[in-house]
């Protein structure tokens, strides 16, 4: 079966989770259907990204977005109603070269990642299959309440055209998926049910423990110009580790990730490091005792829980994490919701380090058994190809 793919973004490298579900969800397609991909682009590509993609893809199309085109197209988006990041992803031209792609093709089935591309094939007759991945609107409504006075009704604005956007575009696709069931039934659509969930997994074969000397107390990770991120990293360094310097005063903690903001790189002193990019997440991971992600904004499941847990680090996160992720609280994971809470939790497993070690095994068996890319994808490919 042949397959259009269309991508916002290229998918590589993986340090972003829309970029590391799309190429897996690719690699795996590809071992029974014929795969065409379209990814738009808005910065420089990676020089490897072309030749990781090419095993799994018989045709790779990349349409550049040029930023001129963007800052008009997000200005003109301010009188036709749509929201600005699916205005900051269209052009006409690109959606012509996709039309004649399409044609040139003849897919049997077209797969569309995020609302930010729907624009470009909501009205092909093919069979077409969304992912929503995550509620961009709930997502948004969250960040609200954080944002500054000056960028708020903004904000407000973009909030109001997602959810009416997320509802309008349901009926024009054949099949729709997300990431995890409270996303699901965040949808703005009465028949919100009938998305099928399909999170996201881990390779548990590149992600193992790896016994080396603990550099490093604790550990964050994510894109770190991304404001979940940077809130949860802020929240961590200036309301929960003064409360654990209370007692561990040369507690360490080791944030890394790709593009620190300036609020994040701010954050650095004696008891905090900041890596920027690193070349392999397996070495961060493997010197640090305990993950800690206090996320307070944001929706989707967490990549970077899933990683470490298969990497068997004991994890402490908040319920709004774990509810996409849905590990049992005091055996798979623990869970924190003010600053003493994960205090009392970092300090516990600090404590004791054959608890943490339980915890680390118990989150890892959990990971195993419900997080396996090749189970998650062969449901996939039943949804896309039925």
């Amino acid at each position: 079966m042949k397959i259009f793919v269309i991508l916002p973004r290229v998918p590589y490298p993986l340090e972003k989770g829309d970029k590391l579900r799309a190429f897996n969800q690719i690699k795996y397609l590809s071992h029974t259907n014929e795969i065409h991909l379209c990814a738009l682009n808005d910065s420089k590509i990676h020089p490897k990204a072309l030749e990781s993609l090419h095993p799994f893809c018989k045709s790779i199309t990349l349409l550049n977005l040029p930023l001129n085109v963007r800052l008009f197209n997000l200005f003109l988006s301010f009188f036709n109603g749509k929201p600005f990041q699916v205005a900051y992803f269209f052009n006409n031209k690109n959606y012509n070269i996709i039309q004649n792609l399409i044609a040139t093709v003849k897919p049997d089935r077209i797969y569309c990642q995020l609302i930010r591309v729907t624009e470009y094939v909501k009205s092909q007759p093919i069979k077409k299959t969304l992912d929503y991945q995550d509620v961009f609107s709930v997502g948004l409504k969250r960040r609200i309440k954080a944002s500054s006075i000056f960028i708020r009704p903004a904000l407000i604005i973009e909030y109001k055209r997602l959810l009416k956007y997320e509802a309008q575009v349901f009926d024009m696709f054949d099949r729709k998926t997300i990431i995890s069931y409270p996303d699901r039934n965040l949808i703005p659509h009465p028949e919100r049910e009938k998305i099928v969930v399909i999170p996201n997994g881990v390779d548990s074969d590149y992600y193992f423990l790896q016994e080396c000397e603990k550099e490093f107390d604790l550990i964050f990770t994510g894109n770190m110009g991304y404001l979940p991120n940077i809130n949860s990293v802020e929240f961590l360094v200036k309301k929960i580790l003064p409360i654990v310097y209370i007692k561990y005063p040369k507690v360490k903690l080791l944030i890394a990730g790709t593009n620190p903001s300036k609020k994040v790189l701010k954050l650095k002193s004696e008891n905090v490091s900041v890596t920027g990019w690193v070349k392999d997440m397996r070495d961060c991971y493997a010197k640090s005792k305990i993950f800690v992600a206090p996320m307070l904004i944001g929706t989707g499941l967490q990549n970077k829980l899933l990683e470490a847990m298969s990497m068997m680090l004991p994890c402490i996160t908040s319920n709004l994490a774990n509810c996409a992720l849905g590990a049992v609280n005091g055996k798979d994971i623990l869970i924190g919701n003010s600053p003493e809470d994960y205090a009392k939790l970092i300090i516990f497993l600090l404590d004791d380090e054959n608890k943490a070690k339980s915890l680390g095994k118990s989150g890892h068996s959990f990971i195993i058994e419900n997080y396996n890319w090749e189970k998650i994808n062969e449901r996939l490919s039943q949804v896309i190809c039925s």
